[in-house]
Order: structure tokens, then sequence, then C-alpha cells
């Protein structure tokens, strides 16, 4: 990638990425806050001429998405004017689409949460039901926080879309599921375009891990790292570089079956041993400490792999106990530095920020992200 003077992205002035271009300004724009930034100061961070910059602002405040924030003396010549973005001018709906619960959350520009959405869910209740809470919960929620009473989501101009997040494993560029553990009777279903058919606005659909791990990029984690869910079920969102790690089939981060114990408990994917049925069954006899190792050598077998900067923990059994999942993982992952003379600090332990939400607000952001150039969504 072409970069300028000051080391940020360059644009490029073509027609043909006039959108590419679009995307940098936005993210400049919305990096500036309520503050603003000039057209002058765009064209020196992006790159773009001066002409090139006036044009797409001059479509952004047309479609709303950026207004006059004032004025800034220069240094001679005329005050600039000083533009900024309008939050709420856009915006976009995440679904957690759990075992027994859904959580859905409306999200401004800025991707802060402007509307909330949970109830219980049975995912075993077969397509129609679960399809059917869901888009009673979207066209709820929304309605409710834009005031939108009587018209359909597709007459919501500033509503990007929904992005839903599920148990893996799935395809993810085609939005399928494949056979989600414990639920095999949604093996092949077509969930994104059944529900874009029935909200009428796109839908992107990911692993509930995956979209929380992304979220947590696109927040200002940085490095590789790799975020490990304990909730119904475990799995892992791995980020390598900055970017969310799929696979080629969308099967990378199927955390929880990996096995640790070659005669152990059977667990709901057919394998023995696998570490979420040893960790979940732990937890349900209350041996947090129990639970919190089993995920600890999990995560030092994954540590070691990829050799990543950090393990960030979440889900609702760690809520539950967040102190003795972060100490408890963290004190196997220093006893496995020792052994194996690990060179430097320890891999470091952190609670996921973003506690209930961190999934469904991770799954809003594949539909606003990539407004703002962040695409490996």
């Amino acid at each position: 990638m072409n970069r300028t003077k000051s080391g940020g992205p360059a644009g490029a002035n073509l027609f043909a990425v006039r959108s590419h271009n679009t995307a940098l300004v936005l993210d400049l724009l919305r990096a500036a806050g309520v503050d603003g930034i000039s057209r002058l100061e765009l064209a020196e961070r992006t790159g773009l001429t001066p002409q090139a910059v006036s044009k797409i602002t001059a479509r952004l405040r047309e479609a709303g998405l950026a207004a006059e924030a004032g004025r800034r003396a220069s240094t001679g010549g005329k005050p600039r004017t000083v533009l900024r973005l309008v939050p709420e001018a856009g915006h976009a709906v995440g679904v957690h689409l759990d075992r027994d619960e859904l959580r859905a959350v409306l999200v401004d520009l800025d991707g802060a949460v402007v509307g909330e959405w949970c109830g219980a869910l049975d995912l075993g209740a077969g397509a129609e039901v679960v399809l059917g809470v869901v888009t009673g919960a979207v066209e709820g929620l929304v309605q409710e926080v834009l005031d939108a009473e009587g018209r359909g989501l597709g007459e919501i101009a500033s509503l990007l879309g929904v992005g839903v997040a599920v148990p893996g494993p799935l395809d993810h560029v085609d939005g399928v599921l494949h056979r989600v553990t414990g639920f095999p009777e949604w093996d092949g279903f077509p969930l994104r375009d059944a529900l874009a058919q029935r909200l009428g606005v796109p839908v992107v659909v990911d692993k509930d891990t995956n979209a929380a791990a992304f979220g947590l990029a696109v927040g200002g984690e940085g490095g590789s790292f790799a975020y490990l869910h304990l909730g119904t079920g475990l799995g892992a969102g791995l980020v390598i570089g900055g970017s969310v790690h799929r696979g080629a089939r969308t099967g990378a981060g199927e955390f929880g079956h990996q096995v640790l114990q070659l005669d152990g408990p059977l667990c709901e994917c057919g394998d023995r041993g696998c570490v979420e049925a040893l960790c979940l069954a732990a937890a349900g006899r209350g041996e947090t400490a129990e639970a919190a190792r089993v995920l600890g050598v999990g995560a030092g077998n994954l540590a070691a792999l990829l050799d990543i900067d950090v393990v960030l923990l979440g889900g609702r059994t760690v809520a539950a106990a967040p102190e003795a999942f972060v100490d408890g993982v963290a004190e196997v992952l220093d006893a496995r530095a020792r052994r194996e003379g690990a060179l430097g600090a320890p891999v470091p332990v952190r609670l996921a920020p973003g506690g209930a939400r961190a999934v469904a607000e991770g799954a809003a952001q594949l539909l606003l992200a990539p407004l703002f150039g962040r695409a490996d969504g």
C-alpha cells in the first residue's frame, strides 16, 4: 500500500476507487471526534488532492454523514472550516445468537451502543421459530430506538444492515451453518439469506468468537491475540497481525474440540476428552479452579502453536468468576513458560472488554467497519 509522508494510508485520485478514498476520509472524520478536522488536514493525511477531498466531503455532507464543526484559526488567511462525522446518520445491528439466549445491539457510526435487547432463545426450536425471534428482536429494537413505527427495515435509510454471530462451525462467505455442536439439524441452513429475505437489509453471518475478536481488533487491540469465549460452549477467535484468521473453510478457532484426554468424557461433538467437555463439566460441578486449569492447558497449546501476544477471556462462564479464570489460566501459562524456558515474559492473560455485549458489538462491526476501510471482517 502507498503511504503518505505522515505514514498514513495513501488515497488514490481515481474514480474507480472512490469508495476507498471515501472510507479514508470517513475514518479520519471519526477519529477527529467532535473537534473535527479541516479539508486541508484531510488532504495531507490521505495524500488526496484538495479538490478530491472537497468532492468527497461534499458528497458526505449531502448524505448527512458529515457536518461542519465550526472554524479553526489558521497560520495565514481566513479561518479553516472543520468537519465532523455525524454518528447518528448511520446504524448497524449486531446479533449474538447463542444456544439459549439472543442479544441484539444497535450501534451508531461511532460504534456506541444506542439500544439493546436480550431474551431467552432455544436454538433447537427449529429454524422458523428462531428466525421469528431474531426478526422480532431486530425490528423491535430499531423501531424503538429510531422511532420508526409503521415502517419496514428496508425504509430506514440509516440502517447499514445486520451482523449475526452464531456458534460455529459455519461458512462465513456464504452465510451457511454447518453442524453446530449439539444442534446437527442446522447443518447446511442458509442463515444469511433467510434473514436477509425477512429483514430486507444486508446480513452478514460469522462465528461468535470471530465476531468478538474482530470487534476487539477494531476497538484497538493490536498485534496477534486469541479471544477465548467460554459460555454455553468454548471457542476461540484468532487475530493474527491485526486480521481475523478464519482459515480456508472458516474452520480456524474450533478451539473447544482439541482433545486433552483420550479416554475422557464424551463430548457433544462425538469425540472424547475435548477441552470444552472437560472445562464445562468442571464449571458445572462448581470446580472453577479446575475449569480454569483445563482452559489454561488448552490456551497454552494455542499460545505455543501461534506465538500470540495475549490471551483474552470472555463469555458468561468466565464472567461468573473473572478473577479466578484470569488467574488460573495465567498460572498455567506462566508454569509452561518456565518449563520451556520461553524467551521474554509469559503470554499475558486479560479479561476481554465489552462484557456480555462483546459478541453482539463485534457482530455490528462486521457491517460498520468496512465503511471506514476495515474490510477484513
